[in-house]
């Protein structure tokens, strides 16, 4: 019983030091706490009223990666298995999925491909936006555009990496 309290304590406690920024590891291989900066060739777009932009940017040590119209870095999940929406509940607090508001569709800037883009239902309700198959987050420790503190992360359950725009997973550590 003290062995799952102390599970219980120790999530918690991972999950509040991911809302404040923080990157906690126990055991696991979460990057350091050093924000790789962007040097973007695209200044990502607006959401519009036509959908969600799915965007990129450069970011150092992982290349031309997938942003949101804000410039945060877009995540993959392992977990989802390149096929439907599985982080959700506290998993999704941590790791908020690029939703997409009914009616409206992704759109494509930059480098991105929009037949690459599609969304998944979340369920949690309403849909996720996808890319090459693959449901998209952003991670709340990133609190800056050209933040990639998530990437090669094993949290929540699984890695978490981010995609080129081609579609390719990268597995390398941000520098």
């Amino acid at each position: 019983m003290k062995a799952r309290a102390g599970l219980v304590v120790l999530g918690g406690v991972l999950l509040v030091a991911a809302g404040c920024g923080s990157s906690s590891s126990s055991g696991s291989s979460t990057p350091s706490s050093t924000t790789p900066t962007t040097t973007a060739t695209t200044t990502p777009s607006t959401s519009s009223s036509m959908g969600v932009t799915v965007s990129t940017a450069k970011v150092k040590g992982l290349g031309t990666v997938l942003v949101d119209s804000k410039g945060h870095t877009l995540y993959l999940f392992v977990p989802d298995k390149h096929a439907k929406v599985t982080c959700t509940g506290a998993c999704a607090t941590v790791w908020p999925p690029l939703k997409l508001p009914a009616g409206q569709k992704a759109v494509a800037a930059g480098m991105a491909k929009s037949s690459m883009l599609g969304s998944d239902a979340d369920p949690a309700g309403g849909r996720v936006v996808t890319y090459d198959g693959w449901p998209l987050y952003t991670y709340v420790a990133d609190t800056t555009p050209g933040s990639a503190i998530g990437q090669a992360s094993d949290l929540n359950g699984g890695y978490w990496y981010v995609l080129s725009p081609s579609g390719m997973v990268i597995h390398s550590k941000a520098s």
